[in-house]
Parts: structure tokens; sequence; C-alpha cells
């Protein structure tokens, strides 16, 4: 087999055997700049990985030759230290947190969108290589702070010139290069995450690490250890050290995602970092000193969430020191249009069509339209226009099926029509906590049509909470 420089060896090894998820996340990874080596199966990833030795490995669990759990101790037994982000499909959660505990460093459940898998892999090189990930991955590249930037700007969710837009970015320029802690809110879909990196991207710290964690998509009980991590034969599962995700930002900013979803024992325990600039990982006898820079993000309201005991008041005042609000995409008027035509120009790009732009009549309608999923649905929706025609002008007739159509929450339905279970205080009392939080939560599912997204609107609570707890329901039943 041919040998590999150094240069071009493969920083990030995808072992996946459907062929056509394959070749889309290859394209991902690739058009990110990234180095990649592919398999199908565990045997040939096995082979790759011998070969290559690259510093990150995404691996499907449900391997045709081999179970993915297996292949995964394999690949930490040749080298302890590299980067393991399993992936799993939706339903199988339980393997994915059988893997954390195993030593994998992140998972991720299928479908995920573009942004989470980008952000995965650049967090897992960044802590398996701090160096590696900050530098550009060819000679040509510019330097980290322009890469950064045009992620930023290639994300489509954060172009825009509406009024709401121009006092963001006046206020991103007025705080970044400070070390005051940045504290977005917004609806899910509205680029929380791209302002974060707005922020770091304009901040004397660009050169260093950006890492993201989402803590409401990590099981409470291995969120302490991907925050402050780990050392070795701290817990059962614990083969090698493992830095977590404030020593991985030493130098640079941890965003903290979903931050009212984090247990109370770990607030307690944030807030102290807060205050003493120190990790101590699971394990360790000895605190260690880190010069980070947090932003945190949330979809709730946090003072709501405080007042409702879910967020300490003291983490709280700690953390709400400059506060930057998202608005949702239905009240960013013309910026609906400039995001549409940016990702359709981007997107084309990459699927090598010629569009032209969008029809007066899509433009119309496109601005009447109320997003509930915003900038993401957008983004999903131009996506889907691209791969699914050939070119010319963007006209109605080729816009998703269902996007136009009346949200079914807000139809009434016949006076005959089954209707969901009407709860009452009285229909909840002498139930147990978790059998009355279960039954009101399947009751509003079933108001909104199964859809959780809709739901957790309407509980105040994140869409990642009622995930967790329906998979925890499914397990307990079978």
């Amino acid at each position: 087999m041919k040998s590999t420089t150094p240069l071009s060896r493969p920083s990030v090894l995808l072992v996946e055997d459907t062929l056509s998820l394959q070749m889309v996340y290859r394209s991902i990874l690739a058009t990110a700049g990234h180095r990649v080596a592919t398999a199908a199966s565990a045997t040939e990833g096995l082979e790759q990985f011998r070969t290559h030795r690259p510093m990150v490995v995404l691996l499907d669990l449900i391997l045709p030759d081999r179970d993915g759990l297996e292949v995964m101790q394999e690949i930490l037994g040749l080298q302890p230290e590299t980067r393991i982000i399993a992936i799993t499909a939706n339903g199988s959660v339980n393997r994915a947190v059988e893997a954390m505990r195993a030593g994998a460093h992140d998972f991720l459940v299928k479908p995920f969108d573009e942004g989470k898998f980008l952000s995965a892999v650049q967090n897992a090189l960044a802590e398996a290589n701090p160096r590696e990930a900050a530098r550009p991955t060819d000679p040509a590249a510019p330097a980290t702070r322009s890469r950064d930037a045009a992620e930023v700007a290639e994300g489509s969710g954060f172009i825009g010139s509406s009024d709401a837009m121009k006092r963001i970015h006046g206020t991103i320029n007025s705080v970044a290069r400070s070390m005051a802690t940045v504290f977005i809110t917004g609806e899910s879909g509205t680029g929380k995450e791209l302002c974060a990196l707005a922020v770091h991207a304009n901040s004397n710290r660009a050169a260093g690490p950006f890492i993201a964690l989402n803590c409401g998509a990590i099981p409470q009980d291995l969120l302490e250890s991907e925050v402050f991590g780990h050392m070795k034969g701290s817990f059962t599962g614990a083969i090698s050290d493992k830095p977590g995700a404030a020593a991985a930002a030493d130098g640079g900013t941890l965003f903290l995602d979903e931050i009212c979803e984090m247990a109370p024992a770990l607030q307690t325990k944030l807030l102290r970092f807060l205050q003493t600039s120190t990790v101590q990982p699971v394990g360790a006898t000895r605190p260690r000193k880190v010069n980070v820079r947090i932003v945190c993000a949330t979809n709730q309201d946090p003072l709501d969430a405080v007042r409702r005991g879910q967020f300490r008041e003291d983490l709280y005042y700690r953390l709400y020191v400059v506060p930057i609000h998202m608005p949702p995409l239905r009240d960013r008027g013309q910026d609906i249009i400039e995001i549409a035509e940016t990702a359709l120009t981007r997107f084309a790009q990459e699927e090598g069509r010629q569009f032209h732009g969008l029809d007066p009549s899509v433009r119309s309608l496109m601005q009447s339209l109320p997003w509930p999923g915003n900038v993401r649905q957008l983004l999903n929706v131009m996506r889907n226009v691209v791969v699914l025609n050939q070119g010319g002008w963007v006209t109605p007739d080729m816009l998703p099926p269902g996007l136009t159509e009346e949200d079914p929450a807000l139809v009434s339905e016949p006076a005959t029509a089954p209707g969901p279970e009407i709860l009452t205080a009285d229909s909840l009392l002498g139930l147990p906590l978790a059998e009355a939080e279960r039954r009101l939560i399947e009751a509003t599912l079933a108001l909104h049509g199964g859809s959780i997204p809709k739901a957790a609107r309407v509980l105040d609570v994140s869409p990642s909470t009622l995930y967790r707890k329906i998979e925890a329901w499914s397990a307990k039943a079978s």
C-alpha cells in the first residue's frame, strides 16, 4: 500500500457501511478541509486505522462483520488517545451511551445536521491535538481567524442586514476582545452557535480552539466527564485519561449550548470553575489552571429557569454578563431572502448545479411563512431544492411538499373526531411524579400531532430532553 506522508495522512477515519451516507459524510468533511480515509466494514476500518493512525475515528456501531463496540475497544487498545465518535441510529441511544462509558469521545444519533457533525469532529480534533485542529489544512489555506470568520459566513445563518442583525454584529464587535461572558438566547435553529463562533473569531483568542458542548444532548451522568474530564481508572470504562472540554478549550473559547439543561450538581462545579479558572477531572487529586472564555446559550428564558429552580441564581448572574438575543427568522424580514440566496449559491456549488436565483413568487412566499424551525429549516429547504432539481430559477413547485400547508396544530378538529386525553389537576393527583410527568408529555405530544419540537416549545424544555425521556420509556418497556 502506498505510504502516507505526515502532511497527507488522513486525520479522520470514517467507518460507515451505508455507501450513500459514507459519500455524504466524506463530502461534508472534505469540503470543511479535513483529510479523510473511509471504510465500509470493521475489517477494512481496522486495516485503515493501522495504516494511517488517524486522530479521530467516526465509527458506525452497526457494522456488517463485527460489533462496533468491539472495534472501538480494539482501536483504543492500539492507540488509547484516539478520539472516537460513535454513530448510531435514532432509537439506539442506549448503545451510544454504552459506547461513551466504554471510552468514546462523543456520539451522534442519525439523522444529524451538518453543523452538529462538523462541530463534533472539530471538537474531537481539538482535544486530540489542539495545534492540528487550529492550523489550516493545506499550505494555501488562510489563517485560522480568517477561516473561522469564513465558516460563520458560509453557515448562511449569520448573514443579514436587518436592524436586529446589525445590533448583534455591533454587540459582537464591542465584546469580542474582552473576557466578558456572553449569554446567547433564542429559539432553536436561530444560529446561536454561529453567534458564539463569531464572538470567538473576532476575539484575541481566534487562533485558539473553539470547543462546543451541547449540555442537553449528553446524558447527565456523563456530562461532568465531558466538561471537566476524567483520569484513567476513575470509573468503569475509563481506559485512558480524558482532558474534557474545559481543558481542551484552554487558550480559546468554550461554548456551552443548552446551559439550562445542566444538572444542579454540575452547575455548582461550573460556578466554582468560573470563580477559580481551575478544572479537576474526575479521579484527579489536583486541579489544573486553564485560561478559557465562556460563551453559553439556551432556547429557554434563563430567568424563568431560575424562578422554577431549574437553574442556579448565582450561576445565572455569573454568566449573564453580555446578553445577545438571536431573533426568530420570521422577524428578520429581508434577511430570509439573503440567507436563502446565499445557501442556494453554496449548495449549488457543492452539488455541481446551476441555479439563477429565487423566482419573485418564491421570494414573496418565503417572507410570508412562519419558519418554526428558523434558519435551520430554511437551510434544509434550500438543500432539498438543490438536491432534487437540476437548476434554473427556483419556483414554488420546487419547494418541499408540506412547506406551505397550514400547521395541523392550528386546525380545529371536527366535533366528532376523537381528541387527545384531557388532563386536569384531579386526574394527576395521587400519581407518582414520574407518571404524572409522562402523562403530561404524552398528552402534549398528542395535542401537537406527535411533533417533539412543538411539544418542547409548549412545555418550555429542550427537544433533546423529550427525546431522552421517550428513549428511556421505550428502553424500560422492552
